[in-house]
């Protein structure tokens, strides 16, 4: 009767380790599915904070360029007015990818290019002496574009 109580305890003992090690394994593997996830939607906010303001840039280089071309081209109060409305709107659209950006990515690189590519584009506004010192503002800010979109690109590569 003894070897039956002692084989019991020990069973009972056994099933209950077992369920504490299985429930400490199913715990880690839940950790582990969180992390991912986290991980997995950080990556995808500051993928769309890029691609949102490296669009948005790209919106307001085109609204300025327009808007000092028709000025060049000695076109009505009313259009430059238009153009200038259009343009207001779209620098204001900047705004939120930029913050967006600020917050979720702290490295330097990806910063500083998309301040330059945001200071590029803005020097549009004082390019509109002649045709080509507006096509050399435009293209300074594209390249600036690109410069930004490859730091972004390689900064997200190494943070995956």
């Amino acid at each position: 009767m003894l070897v039956t109580l002692v084989t019991a305890a020990l069973a009972i003992v056994a099933t209950l380790l077992g369920a504490i090690v299985s429930g400490r394994f199913q715990e880690r593997a839940a950790e582990r599915s969180v992390r991912v996830s986290t991980g997995e939607a950080v990556r995808r906010d500051r993928l769309e904070a890029v691609t949102a303001l490296a669009c948005a840039v790209s919106d307001h280089r085109r609204a300025m360029w327009m808007r000092g071309d028709q000025a060049l081209k000695g076109a009505s109060t009313e259009r430059i007015e238009a153009l200038r409305g259009e343009s207001h709107m779209t620098r204001s659209a900047v705004t939120r990818p930029l913050v967006a950006l600020r917050v979720l990515i702290a490295d330097q690189a990806v910063r500083a290019a998309a301040d330059e590519m945001i200071t590029r584009t803005y020097a549009l506004r004082d390019a509109y002496a002649t045709t080509g010192d507006l096509t050399d503002a435009r293209e300074a800010a594209k390249v600036a574009h690109d410069l930004f979109v490859d730091a972004a690109a390689g900064y997200l590569s190494r943070t995956a």
